[in-house]
This record gives C-alpha cells, sequence and structure tokens, in this order.
C-alpha cells in the first residue's frame, strides 16, 4: 500500500461517523487533487469506500455539489491494518538503527 493510500485511509478513518468532501480530504492529506481522485475511485471500486452527492440546489448554495466519501466496514478494517503496519516498519528501522548490525 503506497504513502498517499495511507494517507486517504488515516484522513478518513480520522473521524469514522463522519464523511468527507474531496477539498477536505485533499486538506487534510496535503496531496494534489490529480493524486486524490483517483485513489478514491480505486478504493471505493475495491469497497473500501463509499461516496454519495451532496443533494443540494447548486443555485441556492451558491457552489457546485460535493461528493462525500466514507469508510466501509472493510475500509475501516484497512485503514487500522495500515496504521499498524505504518508503525511496525516504524520501529523496525529504529530499531535497526539502534542495534548494530540491525539485530534486535
Amino acid at each position: 500500500m503506497t504513502l498517499q493510500v495511507r494517507l486517504v485511509l488515516h484522513a478518513l478513518a480520522a473521524e469514522p461517523d463522519r464523511q468527507l468532501y474531496g477539498l477536505e480530504i485533499i486538506d487534510a492529506t496535503g496531496l494534489m487533487p490529480g493524486t486524490i481522485y483517483p485513489i478514491l475511485a480505486r478504493l471505493e471500486q475495491a469497497g473500501w469506500l463509499r461516496s454519495e452527492w451532496e443533494a443540494v440546489d447548486e443555485h441556492a448554495v451558491g457552489r457546485p455539489r460535493r461528493r462525500y466519501y466514507g469508510l466501509t466496514a472493510d475500509g475501516a478494517t484497512a485503514a487500522v491494518a495500515a496504521k499498524t503496519t505504518a508503525a511496525q516498519r516504524r520501529t523496525s528501522a529504529a530499531v535497526g538503527d539502534i542495534l548494530p548490525g540491525g539485530a534486535y
């Protein structure tokens, strides 16, 4: 799993009961829209995300409708697994830096 995918999952998992729209995910991750939207599409296709268009009158609110994204149960599980794996890698790297020959 790439760092970019982990960042998107982390942003969505930070508040699991709240759906985020694209710009909020961009702000939370620091990634560019050209990176975020293909990731969101792949995660939704994999069944890790669900999305829905906001039900508003664009003219009344003065902006385009937003598409909101949220984690599915499978996506929440994947987000936790990604966070755990990343933490284990950091710990292994730190131990390798401390102990001679990386032995532990």
